[in-house]
């Protein structure tokens, strides 16, 4: 079957991609371990170089099992008669089709999380506890699982109905009227996250520092940017690791800086930071991504529809009962095997983004007070200095450390 081949073809493409990119990156991070690049020998010592490269290695190693295991779950999905066997369970219990079809779904859902978890306890208690940056307890842990499952129900069941319902009684048309659902949807999202979802989670309390306040409201007016507030969140709680980030939509957004953070940069490093994070707002950069997701959004339900009435898509991937339930459940599982080869355009875009957010924080702060916060940041966060370009291009949104130093130290003398 065309669809069968097809898939098995770019399945092993992309495997062998992913595979031949992994080892690129390990062999690159082991070539340069001996020795700190000269541009950050003054600030980086060795055994911080070293720390980062051996972190590096031990992630990109789990990440191969990682790519094997993915793809033996998702052969057992599809070629494997997984998805039809969780169909048939879910058929069984005698609700109507619509009901079937969204317990089916929650069902996969279920199962590929719980199949998920040995990765995600090794990468947590294993490789973050052996490099000093896993705070988590298993009480905590595992009360997060239980809250993200709950809240996963609690958000998807609605939309699932919705989607389903528009794809069965909505006509030909039925993939616009759903692509605008979960659009919306997915914008409320985003606007209820740091008041109602976010919270769940993490404690966000109001920044006590004043002076620092006053200078952060002082470089957001600056910026013509309104926010709800400035917050810390505990993130030491969990991790070591630090960030910043804006949330939420319209007059719902906030700033939050991770508790780590702020004891790890100086007042002038954190308003570089937050100058940067102001510059992805000045040059509409999430805009341009809510944009850029619709439109792909919208291109993804497109093909869903046109395949959706093909009985060869289902049969060529393992499912003998075509359902719309099966027919969501095959594109989201499949699609992303064909999609994987436009990473680096993706990549190429979120990159000409950063450069744009560090030019404007250069116009509004010091530079050098960036480039000394990425270093620190390099430094506590174990990121490697010396990653394969290719492999770089590929999967990292951010430009690689060297690359944007020099641009940043560009902007300071242009």
């Amino acid at each position: 079957m065309i669809y069968t081949t097809l898939f098995l073809i770019a399945l092993g493409v992309s495997l062998v991609g992913k595979l031949w990119l992994e080892h690129r990156q390990i062999q690159s991070v082991k070539r340069h371990r001996a020795e700190v690049p000269a541009q950050f020998r003054d600030s980086i010592t060795l055994e911080e170089h070293q720390k980062a490269a051996d972190y590096t290695l031990a992630r990109a190693r789990l990440g191969r099992w990682s790519l094997l295991y993915d793809m033996a779950l998702l052969l057992m999905w599809t070629l494997g008669g997984g998805l039809q066997a969780s169909h048939d369970f879910a058929a069984s219990l005698g609700y109507g089709e619509l009901t079937t079809g969204v317990i089916t779904i929650l069902l996969v859902v279920l199962v590929s999380s719980v199949l998920s978890l040995p990765f995600s306890l090794y990468s947590t208690f294993v490789i973050e506890s052996r490099f000093g940056f896993n705070r988590t307890t298993v009480s905590t842990w595992l009360l997060d699982l239980i809250k993200a499952s709950l809240l996963g129900l609690v958000i998807a069941t609605p939309l699932l109905y919705g989607v389903l319902w528009l794809m069965q009684s909505a006509g030909n048309y039925w993939w616009l009227y759903a692509w605008a659902g979960f659009f919306g949807f997915s914008l409320l999202l985003s606007w209820a996250f740091p008041t109602l979802i976010a919270p769940l989670f993490n404690k966000f309390s109001p920044l006590q520092n004043e002076t620092l306040e006053a200078h952060i409201q002082a470089l957001m007016q600056q910026a013509g940017f309104q926010s709800k507030g400035i917050f810390v969140m505990d993130g030491s709680r969990r991790s070591n690791h630090g960030n910043a980030y804006f949330t939420g939509l319209g007059k719902n957004k906030r700033i939050v800086f991770f508790d780590t953070l702020l004891k790890s940069l100086a007042p002038q490093q954190i308003l570089a930071v937050l100058a940067h994070e102001l510059g992805h707002f000045k040059h509409k950069h999430i805009l341009k991504g809510m944009v850029l997701s619709a439109v792909m959004t919208l291109l993804g339900f497109a093909i869903l529809a046109w395949l959706l009435p093909q009985p060869e898509f289902y049969h060529g991937l393992g499912v003998q009962t075509p359902t719309l339930a099966l027919a969501l459940l095959l594109f989201v599982f499949v699609s992303p095997v064909f999609t994987w080869i436009l990473s680096p355009l993706m990549s190429l875009y979120s990159r000409r983004h950063e450069f744009e957010a560090d030019a404007f924080a250069a116009s509004q702060t010091d530079a050098n007070d960036l480039v000394t916060a990425l270093v620190k940041l390099y430094q506590d966060n174990a990121n490697t200095l010396t990653p394969d370009p290719l492999h770089s291009a590929f999967y990292d949104s951010h430009p690689p450390a060297l690359i944007r130093i020099q641009h940043l130290q560009q902007c300071n003398t242009a």
